[in-house]
This record gives C-alpha cells, sequence and structure tokens, in this order.
C-alpha cells in the first residue's frame, strides 16, 4: 500500500486519524524496515503513530515483521531479559552480576544496539562490549539479528523521541526463551505489554523495575503472565536485608563496570533479590523467598 495512506492514518488529527489492521501495520512496518520511503515519511509516520497513539493490533502486526526480517539462534533453558535501548543513568547493571550468580542455573539472554533516544543513558551493548562475559550469559547485537531496524538508528536519534519501536523492540525473542521479562513503568502497560507479547512466551514476567528495566533496586511489583492468568507480587528488597542506596545522578560508563567488576555487599544481595526473582519467573524456585534460600545457601 502506498505510505502515505498510513501517514494520513496517523497525521491528522483526532477527527481524522484511525488505527491500522494488523495486515497494514504489518506491511507498514516492512516498507519501513526496507526503508523504501524517504527517511522524513518514516519520522513523519513515527511521531504521528505515537501521538495518536498506537493500538495493541498496531503492535502485534508491527512485531510480525520484525520477526520476519530477524536472525534468532535458539539459547536452550533461557529467560530473556528486555531492557530499553536509551540505557540507564542512574545505576549500575545488575544482570553480568545475576548471570554468574545463576551460572549453573538459567542461560539469560540480553539484546543490544546503539544509543536511541530519549535518555542520555549507558546501554546494554556499552556493559557487553567492556566485560568478559559469563559462559551462561548470551548476548545478541541488533546490527547481526535485526540489521534492517538497526540501519533506523540514525533517524530515530535525528528524531530524539521514543516511537512505537520502543516498545517493539525490547524483547525481540531472538534465543527463543520459554521465559522472558521486561519493566514497565505504569500499571496501564502491564495488559498491553501481555496483549502484545505473552503468545511468544511459555511464561512472561513485567517488572516495575528500575528505570524501565527488568532490574528491581527498590520497592516494585511483579506481574507474571502464563496460561491467561495474571498474578502480581509485590517486592520489597529491605525484607530480605537489601539496603542499596544510589550514589549517582549520572552514572559513567567507567563507574558502572567498575561497580560490576568490583560490587559492594549491598550490590551483591541486591543482585541475588533479582537472581532469585528470575528463577521464580523461569518456575526454577516455587517463590522468590525459595529462590533467595536457594542462592544464599
Amino acid at each position: 500500500m502506498d505510505f502515505h495512506t498510513y501517514i494520513h492514518a496517523v497525521g491528522t488529527g483526532h477527527k481524522g486519524n484511525r488505527d491500522l489492521t494488523f495486515d497494514e501495520s504489518a506491511d507498514m512496518m516492512q516498507q519501513i524496515l526496507e526503508q523504501n520511503v524517504h527517511s522524513e515519511q518514516i519520522a513523519a509516520f513515527l511521531l504521528g503513530w505515537r501521538i495518536k497513539p498506537e493500538t495493541t493490533q498496531e503492535f502485534r502486526g508491527a512485531l510480525s515483521s520484525c520477526d520476519l526480517n530477524m536472525i534468532t539462534t535458539p539459547v536452550e533453558n533461557s529467560i530473556e531479559l528486555g531492557y530499553p535501548f536509551d540505557g540507564k543513568v542512574n545505576n549500575p547493571y545488575l544482570f553480568p552480576l545475576i548471570a554468574k550468580i545463576l551460572n549453573s542455573h538459567l542461560n539469560l539472554v540480553v539484546s543490544g544496539d546503539e544509543l536511541l533516544p530519549a535518555k542520555d543513558g549507558i546501554t546494554v551493548k556499552d556493559i557487553c562490549t567492556h566485560i568478559n562475559i559469563n559462559q551462561n550469559l548470551h548476548y545478541f547485537d541488533r546490527k547481526k539479528y535485526c540489521n534492517k531496524l538497526h540501519k533506523l538508528t540514525k533517524i530515530r536519534v535525528r528524531l530524539g523521541l521514543r516511537t512505537g519501536l520502543s516498545t517493539i523492540e525490547k524483547l525481540p525473542h531472538v534465543g527463543r526463551s520459554e521465559y522472558g521479562v521486561t519493566g514497565v513503568f505504569h500499571k496501564p502497560y502491564v495488559q498491553k505489554y501481555i496483549d502484545i507479547f505473552s503468545s511468544r512466551y511459555k511464561r512472561l514476567a513485567l517488572l516495575k523495575g528500575n528505570e524501565g528495566t527488568p532490574e528491581l533496586f527498590s520497592k516494585g511489583r511483579l506481574w507474571i503472565a502464563q496460561d491467561a492468568n495474571v498474578t502480581e507480587h509485590i517486592i520489597e528488597p529491605e525484607y530480605y536485608g537489601v539496603n542499596y542506596k544510589r550514589s549517582w545522578e549520572n552514572i559513567t560508563l567507567e563507574e558502572s563496570l567498575h561497580q560490576i567488576n568490583n560490587p559492594s555487599d549491598e550490590l551483591m544481595k541486591l543482585a541475588i533479590l533479582n537472581a532469585a526473582i528470575l528463577l521464580f519467573i523461569a518456575e526454577k524456585a516455587e517463590s522468590i523467598n525459595e529462590g533467595v534460600e536457594r542462592l544464599n545457601g
């Protein structure tokens, strides 16, 4: 279909806008991935799409096209951790520490790319290209697993805003993991994420974590979707003896790497709690409490 049709659907205002069908969304995304249209048209659509805003059906249609353009590599006994591509600003990443803690229990799958809007944070790629990766941590670079989506980076940086792509890219399912977890900011997005992603996993978890990541640093909520059922769990780190305090307003890559390579006792306690959460999500522990006890045993 003529791409102008899609721009018109999202860019003519409240009365003129309309939602795209699944097939239209799939076609729209394929045209964007192929960059068969001008970069100005891509930016115009992405901006209008966000303002409209996006529907679950549109997300699923767009995601289906991304899947067709992706190279996957199955990782057995794994859980996919979906991180935003705009990075972290206020705290170090925990996943390298979590991987070491879970070395004999579970494989972790993470994906990354160049920094995208809107935060000027430290990315998963920054971390994974500067550390010795543990054997059970599987990092996938989008330049290799979905190069067409990677090639949109320049357009997205120039736009300078989060778009619908920021949502669908978080869980690419590149490792074909049975279990997946990503971060969520607001409870209304929980059901939307479940509707978009749950069919890809045996068990999908959403964590109200630090900076939109699947990492818990303070009191938060965990939602787990399985077989059309959703359970909610409140997690308080202090209950597990964790009293971690943030030390940075804007952490540098060097500081983040130093914390990963030389973690404090409190940071390790926090990593153990997060590792226990992953054991619970992946059905390797009956509860978070059991997971913590096993990892501290």
